[in-house]
């Protein structure tokens, strides 16, 4: 038996983005951006009120950054998702977050968060989604695999839980992409 719950914006996993951008004076900012992915083959979304600062930035610099937030940064990236730096100019600084400028984008990379998608400004669409295009994506090597590639263990990167206002580890391997639904054929 099922129980109903309504509309519901409850989708799993939701990634917790954190945007990066620079502000007209140059000082990074970061902000938890509730609803977020991919667009297109390269595109990336983030859905954006037109009040936010973040808002404000990628629409003077046409730059971003999209890191994701992990299990070890859970506390400085929830931050960053309700404090506003309309409020509190310096809130990149006492979520402990440093920042580097980005090889490809007028943005900052966070160096506390291991994986990063630089993205140039693509767009603002008539919902308020910011639309990025994808020009580099980097990883710190610690969270490098085998393989050379990210490896989602290593990252710990959460989602977040709307129903029950929770942040989740992900991580664990269950099966093989495009390879496992052989089976059943």
């Amino acid at each position: 038996m099922r129980k109903n719950f309504g509309a519901k914006c409850w989708l799993y996993p939701m990634p917790v983005l954190i945007v990066g951008t620079y502000g007209e004076d140059g000082v990074p900012n970061a902000m938890n951006a509730a609803w977020g992915g991919i667009y297109d083959t390269d595109l990336v979304m983030v859905c954006l009120a037109d009040d936010h600062k973040t808002t404000e930035n990628i629409k003077r610099r046409g730059a971003f950054t999209v890191s994701f937030a992990t299990a070890d940064t859970v506390a400085a990236c929830d931050y960053v998702g309700i404090v506003s730096a309309n409020d509190v100019p310096d809130k990149f600084a006492r979520a402990g977050f440093t920042a580097e400028p980005a090889e490809h984008v007028d943005a900052p990379i966070i160096r506390e968060l291991p994986m990063c998608v630089e993205c140039k400004l693509r767009g603002f669409n008539e919902d308020g989604i910011c639309i990025g295009e994808i020009v580099n994506v980097s990883a710190d090597e610690a969270i490098l695999g085998e393989n050379g590639r990210p490896d989602v263990g290593k990252l710990a990167p959460i989602c977040y839980d709307g129903a029950n206002h929770l942040y989740h580890r992900l991580g664990e391997a269950v099966g093989k992409a495009f390879s496992d639904g052989k089976r059943i054929r």
